[in-house]
């Protein structure tokens, strides 16, 4: 069992940067594989960025450039650099753990582990 916590959002004006921080309560191996995903209203949960033990990114295409996925090593605090925020990233951003994946990196289905969620706000 692992928790969760998100923290680092707030509102930005377009152009702007925010970097997301999510904290796990302690390093296990559910740890090994996690991610943000993010969720606007009356829209599905989508995957973000993905990052393995091992330091392996993934991104979705149009984040790719504008976000980065990081950890700080020890496999307890990930980290989402977002810049060049754009209207359209207005979210709850979620970040998601666990030891293997059941699907893809950026699938939801994949993780196990989920915090609360940050609320990101990008105003034009």
């Amino acid at each position: 069992q692992v928790n969760l916590v998100e923290s680092g959002g707030g509102s930005v004006q377009a152009g702007g940067s925010l970097r997301l921080s999510c904290a796990a309560s302690r390093y296990t191996h559910h740890n090994n594989y996690m991610a943000w995903f993010r969720q606007a209203p009356g829209k599905e949960r989508e995957g973000l960025a993905a990052i393995n033990s091992d330091g392996g990114t993934t991104y979705k295409d149009s984040v790719k450039g504008r976000f980065t996925i990081s950890n700080d090593g020890a496999g307890n605090t990930l980290y989402l650099q977002m810049s060049v925020l754009k209207p359209e990233d207005t979210a709850m951003y979620y970040c998601a753990a666990d030891s293997w994946l059941r699907s893809s990196p950026l699938s939801e289905s994949a993780y196990t582990y989920w915090g609360q969620g940050t609320q990101v706000t990008v105003s034009s």
